[in-house]
């Protein structure tokens, strides 16, 4: 155990390397940029791995392996075990040789798509009901080993990029997860039309090894390994009043800070709203106001798209326009996500108001999972504590949109009337109130930090 201790443990700093201002400077920016691609390319490919199942549900529900039932169950085994691990795996991860930690959760979740595809060729002799608790958990497992993949990513921002320019990256970053779904849908999906939906475990699994190396090679643990002043000293920061307190002891003050609790109870409302419609919004669309399959599907797809564009430019537009202050963009675009809810739910059949709708939930949801989704939380933590704080809003959101997955289902299913002829009608009434009070909500919590945050 203490082997092990010592494997993950944060590296010792390095001799300091002999070079001038300029030199150190240049082989600064080199490895902070090296270290920023690793972990945003890195995370890009963790999100091949988790999100592989979404890409294979109807070829698997076509072959008779699992049903949807049975494919619901497993997918709550993911999400479950990664809000519990993100709360852990945060905590722990400030602790860490980030580089190592990160490529061990990829090497895991790898190996769980990996097992899965080999259970997949073998569904036709196994029992379905052993093919069902053994994808379960797999994928439970799946989901513990993602929650590995954020904490150090964003940790290696914190301790490589100033604070000046902390929000700029975090921003560009925060894309990962967009990358991440286009390469599991255009990858694991061309896959899975040509070969099988046993061959796109396969090849999520490769997706992961291909993340491993990245990481191994261009992820970078601290400035002080690598023979570097910290952070601090290369950006000329004042020093933090928590410097001289340990890593333990700053993680039990976030654990006290109700600044933090309240960013995470806001970041769980806007997941609320963001899975209800990434869930729940085909539907409404073809059941509420008769869009064919195709139709909704693009409608609903173009906040994926236009999410990208929120979160590249949420970080760097805080940085320049407001000085590192999140406030008050947070605030600006939490209203404009609960405005294009009211848009989309009240705002007619028009393919353009539904289009519209989209592309401002996009916009905004893509801010807000910059910001309330860790940057806010990170911002009023020491560096120490980047990944408890991270795990505190993870634990929070994740939870919560699991949790809204089966009260939107109960509320849909408790709103439905069959008329005489058997055709059953959806009133999608209450369960719109839930989802666009949960998105007021959601950007009136942080209201409550508006004075200044006691310095740790």
């Amino acid at each position: 155990m203490n082997r092990i201790s010592r494997f993950y443990r944060i590296s010792a700093p390095a001799p300091a390397r002999e070079m001038d201002e300029a030199a150190r400077d240049k082989y600064y920016r080199r490895l902070r940029m090296q270290a920023f691609i690793a972990a945003t390319l890195g995370y890009s490919l963790y999100y091949v791995c988790r999100t592989s199942l979404n890409v294979m549900k109807k070829p698997i529900l076509d072959s008779g392996s699992l049903d949807a039932s049975q494919l619901g169950v497993i997918g709550s085994a993911l999400l479950f075990a990664y809000a519990i691990g993100k709360f852990v795996n945060g905590f722990i991860a400030d602790y860490c040789n980030i580089k190592r930690f990160m490529a061990t959760g990829l090497i895991v979740s790898a190996a769980a798509n990996m097992l899965m595809g080999v259970l997949g060729l073998m569904h036709s002799v196994i029992p379905t009901a052993v093919i069902f608790i053994a994808f379960a958990v797999m994928w439970g497992l799946n989901g513990w080993s993602q929650s590995m993949g954020a904490a150090p990513a964003i940790i290696s921002l914190s301790r490589w990029y100033p604070l000046k320019e902390r929000g700029t990256y975090y921003g560009f970053f925060s894309a990962s997860h967009n990358l991440g779904e286009f390469f599991s849908f255009l990858f694991v999906g061309s896959i899975v039309t040509f070969a099988g939906w046993q061959a796109g475990f396969f090849g999520s699994a490769i997706a992961g090894a291909i993340g491993v190396v990245v990481i191994l090679l261009m992820l970078h643990d601290t400035p002080e390994s690598k023979g570097l002043p910290p952070v601090e000293a290369l950006a000329h920061e004042k020093p933090a009043a928590s410097a001289d307190k340990s890593v333990k002891e700053i993680q039990k003050q976030v654990l006290r800070t109700p600044a933090v609790w309240i960013l995470a109870a806001a970041s769980a409302f806007m997941y609320i709203s963001r899975y209800a419609i990434n869930g729940w919004g085909v539907l409404f669309l073809q059941e509420a106001k008769g869009f064919s399959d195709v139709e909704a599907i693009s409608v609903v797809s173009i906040n994926a798209l236009l999410g990208i564009l929120g979160t590249v430019l949420s970080g760097w537009f805080s940085d320049k326009l407001f000085k590192g202050d999140r406030k008050v963009p947070a605030l600006i675009f939490g209203v404009l996500n609960a405005a294009a809810l009211a848009l989309f739910f009240y705002g007619g059949n028009a393919m353009w108001v539904n289009v519209l709708s989209m592309v401002l939930f996009g916009i905004a949801i893509g801010v807000l999972i910059c910001f309330l989704g860790g940057l806010m939380a990170v911002d009023i933590v020491p560096r120490k504590a980047t990944g408890a704080a991270l795990g505190v809003v993870g634990m929070t959101s994740y939870i919560a949109a699991g949790i809204q997955d089966v009260a939107s289902g109960w509320l849909i299913d408790s709103n439905i009337t069959v008329a005489a002829d058997g055709v059953k009608h959806y009133d999608f009434g209450p369960v719109a109130i839930f989802w666009l009070a949960a998105a007021v909500i959601s950007f009136l919590l942080p209201l409550l930090n508006r004075g200044k945050v006691k310095e740790f």
